[in-house]
C-alpha cells in the first residue's frame, strides 16, 4: 500500500495559482518545442483517469503542411459563419476576438476518442458511453495543466467541422473528433481569458451553478 503524499499549504497555493494561468492560449511564438518536454507531457496525460481504464484518447500529431492548411481553412469557413451568426453588437466583438492559434503554434493535435476501443471491456460505457468522451477531455484537462505548469500554451480549437477534420486527417470511422489543441510558448501571458479582456463574457461565481435538491 503506497504512503499517501502530504500536499502542504504552499503547495494547495500554488496549485491553485496554475489553475488561475490555465488560459485558452491563441497567441504562440514559432519557437520548437523539444521533443523531451512533449514526451514528459504525454507521460502525465496518460495518468489521467479514463472508464474501465480504457484510455480511449488517441493523438495525431499535425505535421504536414498540407495538413495544417486543410485545417485553417475549415476554421477560416466555420469562423466566417460564426461571425455572420452574430448580432450586429456581438459581430464587432467577434471580429476582434483571436480564437486560434493555427498560424503560430509550433505543435498542433488533433484529439479522437476510439469508440472501437476493447480496452477496459466495455466497463461503465454501456449504459453511458460517452463517458469514452468524457475520459478524453480529462486527459486534456490534465495535458492542459501540465504543459502551463511547463511554461507552454495550449489552445482548444473548437471552431472547426468535425466531419472535415475527420476527412483530412482520413480517420478511422471509429474515431470521435474531440479537440484540436495548438501547443506552444505563448507570446504574451495574461492571468484573465481573452474573452473577458475583450468583452465577449465575464465569469459568474460558482454559487449560481450548484442547486440543492
Amino acid at each position: 500500500m503506497a504512503q499517501t503524499p502530504v500536499f502542504d499549504p504552499q503547495f494547495r497555493a500554488e496549485l491553485a495559482e496554475l489553475m488561475r494561468w490555465r488560459r485558452d492560449v491563441r497567441r504562440f511564438r514559432t519557437d520548437p518545442v523539444p521533443e523531451d518536454l512533449l514526451d514528459s507531457l504525454f507521460d502525465l496525460a496518460q495518468i489521467a483517469p479514463s472508464v474501465g481504464n480504457s484510455q480511449p484518447w488517441r493523438f495525431l500529431r499535425v505535421v504536414s503542411a498540407d495538413k495544417r492548411a486543410e485545417i485553417r481553412r475549415n476554421f477560416l469557413a466555420c469562423n466566417a459563419e460564426a461571425l455572420a451568426a452574430q448580432s450586429d453588437e456581438r459581430a464587432a466583438i467577434y471580429a476582434r476576438l483571436k480564437l486560434a492559434g493555427i498560424d503560430a503554434a509550433p505543435v498542433q493535435l488533433a484529439v479522437f476518442c476510439d469508440h472501437a476501443t476493447e480496452q477496459g471491456h466495455g466497463l461503465g460505457a454501456r449504459t453511458m458511453p460517452e463517458m469514452l468522451d468524457y475520459s478524453v477531455v480529462g486527459m486534456i484537462a490534465g495535458l492542459w495543466l501540465s504543459a502551463r505548469a511547463a511554461g507552454l500554451g495550449l489552445g482548444w480549437v473548437s471552431i472547426l467541422d468535425p466531419a472535415q477534420v475527420c476527412a483530412a486527417l482520413d480517420t478511422p470511422p471509429s474515431y470521435k473528433f474531440i479537440a484540436f489543441l495548438c501547443l506552444g510558448w505563448p507570446e504574451e501571458e495574461h492571468v484573465d481569458p481573452e474573452l473577458v479582456r475583450n468583452g465577449w463574457q465575464e465569469r459568474t461565481d460558482f454559487g449560481r451553478r450548484i442547486v440543492n435538491v
